[in-house]
């Protein structure tokens, strides 16, 4: 098999996931702009197509769709496939380096906190999901 069609179907799958899942996907800088720019919160996951965010990341994405505290936007960026996406996203996120997989939570254009690679990668996801719910708890909730 083609290495680069196997990537494509990674890629295609890992998109596939979140947008089912409920997400937005942002692909272009404008895009994330018309988003994280506003008012309100945000829910960022930093997509990628690394193991821990297929076993890890993003089913705790999909958690926190469900979770009682809720995002007024759920969005999703590709690291590594939508670049200037991913870079623009990062412009919100002051103070964190970049980190993929990761989750941001943005509130009135502002980063309150992330769960950045290493709060995921070697965790078990409801260990992730329980980081997710506390940072709910603590800056989107109402």
């Amino acid at each position: 098999m083609d290495f680069q069609l196997f990537m494509n179907d990674v890629v295609q799958t890992a998109r596939k996931e979140m947008v089912e899942g409920g997400y937005q996907e942002l692909t272009t800088p404008e895009e994330v702009d018309a988003v994280l720019s506003k008012s309100g919160t945000s829910f960022v996951m930093i997509n990628s197509v690394c193991g821990c965010a297929g076993g890890i990341a993003r089913p705790s994405a999909q958690y926190m769709k469900n979770y009682e505290v809720q995002a007024d936007n759920y969005v999703t960026v590709f690291a590594g496939q939508d670049r200037e996406a991913t870079a623009q996203a990062r412009t919100y996120f002051e103070g964190y380096e970049p980190s993929s997989p990761s989750f941001a939570l943005v509130k009135d254009g502002k980063i309150q906190t992330m769960i950045e690679r290493h709060e995921i990668e070697g965790y078990e996801p409801i260990e992730v999901v329980q980081k997710l719910e506390r940072a709910f708890d603590e800056y989107f909730k109402k």
